[in-house]
């Protein structure tokens, strides 16, 4: 093999390596959410649109999903190398460097809400942009580092690509999209909090100010047990309103009063102490919980 054959072939291989860092950089476990909650909030409107508009709205949502995510790992560079969870990340491994991060995000900013607007309509645009504003600006770089309520009031920008997919197809608000957008938003709370009762450590470390550290592990153990009950009537209003019907809602229940039970078990576990195998239990559910929940509202739209 010549000389410069080996030299392509390892020019080719640090370029594979350099894109699958750049991925790791837009989280693709919370992009794959994103895409799947926009899929469901677009199938489910009222109005189909072309299949290739369709497929193209979603994919700026992701790549704007991606671009938040970015940003979000080079501000916060300093803490992710304190913390277990996130030490592996491509800035802390020195495989990405904090500008190339910031370029990058900057660029699938600029590039999906552009082309989202230039595609699909500018209110999805508009919220899309939103979206990436408020993680970054809102969450990463004011409430995350302040305030033990960080998650409660940064979970507006997870629990609006659901909304974003509604309004690619019908380019328009009404109270369909806004339960969607509850159902996230009301979820979000005691699934985080529910990871930084056995995260704790880390985000200490961190310097993070998360609830288990600043109001004890007690109230942390209450507060995810009142958000769980509080997804009730959240899950019920789709019914209520006829936005879904019993396909939807019977399931819904049950998976729901699933949900509060194990986070009573998590409360009821000894005072200022919680139980690390339930702890990881609802956290892990809590992500099946809220798949099943969007698979439950397409299932309702096709029977």
């Amino acid at each position: 093999m010549s000389t410069t054959n080996i030299r392509i072939k390892k020019n080719q291989s640090i370029d594979i390596k350099i894109v699958s860092e750049l991925l790791k950089l837009m989280k693709p476990r919370v992009m794959s959410l994103v895409i799947f909650t926009c899929a469901v909030g677009l199938l489910i409107s009222p109005v189909t649109i072309p299949l290739k508009e369709a497929m193209l709205g979603i994919l700026f949502v992701a790549m704007g999903a991606g671009a938040a995510g970015t940003l979000n790992m080079w501000y916060e560079a300093d803490l992710d190398k304190l913390m277990s969870r996130t030490c592996l990340r491509p800035i802390p491994r020195g495989k990405i460097n904090r500008n190339q991060a910031l370029v990058f995000g900057i660029l699938l900013s600029i590039t999906s809400v552009t082309s989202l607007y230039l595609f699909t309509n500018f209110l999805s645009a508009f919220l899309l942009f939103f979206t990436i504003f408020f993680y970054v600006f809102v969450y990463t770089v004011w409430l995350k580092r302040k305030t033990s309520q960080n998650i409660v009031i940064g979970g507006a920008s997870g629990a609006l690509p659901p909304v974003i997919g509604w309004t690619i197809a019908t380019n328009s608000l009404s109270l369909e999209p806004l339960i969607l957008f509850l159902i996230i938003f009301i979820w979000t709370p005691s699934h985080f909090w529910a990871l930084s009762l056995y995260k704790a450590n880390d985000y200490k470390k961190a310097k993070i100010p998360m609830l288990p550290i600043t109001d004890g592990i007690e109230n942390t153990k209450k507060n995810i047990l009142v958000y769980s009950l509080l997804m009730l009537p959240i899950i019920i209003s789709p019914y209520i309103v006829g936005f879904a019907g019993l396909t939807y809602l019977v399931p819904a229940l049950a998976f729901t009063l699933y949900y509060n039970y194990i986070c009573l078990s998590l409360y009821k576990f000894k005072k200022d102490k919680f139980d690390i195998k339930i702890a990881r239990q609802v956290f892990s559910y809590s992500i099946l919980y809220l798949f099943l929940l969007f698979v439950l509202f397409l299932l309702d739209k096709v029977i």
